[in-house]
């Protein structure tokens, strides 16, 4: 009976030494670059930098954009933009991952940026994250049917 209580007490104490996960929202707030590989014509190239809050829900409240590059499909700042950041923690490595998506919408045209997130957490921020995904563009003739990859880094 003794072995018994011991081998269960052992489990519970091992059982405590793996890793877990917790949400870790607000750490991936800060400013973020994107550069936009493939499409064509008008909606190729592109790239941008970007502001934002990441919410306890997951939302991102962009208080920034800037398109650094110029074209017809999206003008380099006033459109409407929206996301989402969805992050875990490994409480064990610090190792944060994640899905990300990204949406503007200017000139009858969209935008669409979808991907994962990583990046280590260093006390209450994230750092070294990045994303990495696929993109869309729709609206206009000239900016439909265009797709392709993306990197976005974080800055600060």
């Amino acid at each position: 009976m003794k072995e018994v209580a011991l081998v269960m007490l052992l489990a519970l104490t091992l059982n405590g030494c793996g890793s877990s996960t917790t949400t870790t929202q607000t750490a991936a707030s800060g400013i973020w670059k994107a550069e936009l590989l493939g499409g064509s014509g008008e909606a190729s190239g592109l790239s941008f930098t970007t502001q934002f809050t990441v919410n306890s829900d997951g939302s991102l409240s962009i208080t920034y954009f800037q398109l650094l590059t110029t074209g017809t499909c999206y003008p380099t700042s006033g459109g409407t933009e929206s996301g989402s950041m969805d992050l875990s923690e490994n409480t064990t490595t610090l190792v944060v991952t994640g899905t990300f998506s990204y949406s503007v919408l200017a000139q009858g045209n969209t935008l669409t940026l979808t991907g994962t997130v990583t990046g280590t957490e260093s006390g209450t921020t994230l750092s070294g994250g990045s994303v990495t995904g696929t993109w869309t563009s729709a609206g206009s003739s000239a900016c439909t049917a265009n797709n392709g990859t993306f990197t976005m880094t974080q800055i600060s």
